[in-house]
Order: C-alpha cells, then structure tokens, then sequence
C-alpha cells in the first residue's frame, strides 16, 4: 500500500498543483489576449520604430567610420612610399597600372 509520506516525497502532489494551477491562469488568461494584444500593439509598433531608427543611424555611423579609416590607411600607404622613396631612392616608383609587356 502507499504511504503518505511516500507520496509526499515523490512530488506528485506539487505537479498536480502546478498543473491545476496552470488550468485555471490559463482559463482567466486566455480570453483576456486579444485585448491585452490591442492594447500592447500602439507600443510594439514604437519599439519597432525605434529600432528601425537605431538600425539606420548605426549604419551611417558604420559608414562614416569606415570612410574615416580608409582615409587613414591611404595616408599611411602614401607615408610609406615616401618613407621608401627616402631609403631607397633608385628604385622606380610602382605604379597598380599594367606595364607595356601585359605583366
């Protein structure tokens, strides 16, 4: 025979609990979400607003950055063959245009 205790023990009767309580929040809630939807919906729709704002700022930022820092690196490329050019002054300059032979 089962003994109270064991049955205690087991956590069986918190699960019945748990889920009789479920029942009942369920049954108080769920009629009431088509008003708690019409209600939450004027401050979803700022939320995504906002975040669509966000979105956009964080790219002009993005790219203002990266333009900043291609200009950055331009100039220490341009620095350096001038550097080259001071160590190293027999050397012909390289240009990025093919030469005549296609090479």
């Amino acid at each position: 025979m089962i003994k109270l205790d064991d049955l205690v023990k087991s956590g069986t009767p918190l699960g019945i609990a748990i889920g009789v309580g479920a029942t009942v929040l369920a049954g108080a809630v769920l009629p009431a979400l088509p008003a708690i939807a019409r209600a939450a919906k004027p401050g979803a729709r700022a939320a995504i607003k906002s975040g669509i704002i966000l979105a956009e700022k964080g790219r002009e930022v993005l790219a203002e950055v990266s333009e900043e820092l291609e200009d950055i690196m331009a100039e220490a490329h341009a620095e350096l063959r001038e550097e080259n050019k001071k160590k190293h002054p027999e050397t012909p300059e390289q240009t990025d245009e093919p030469s005549e032979s296609g090479e």
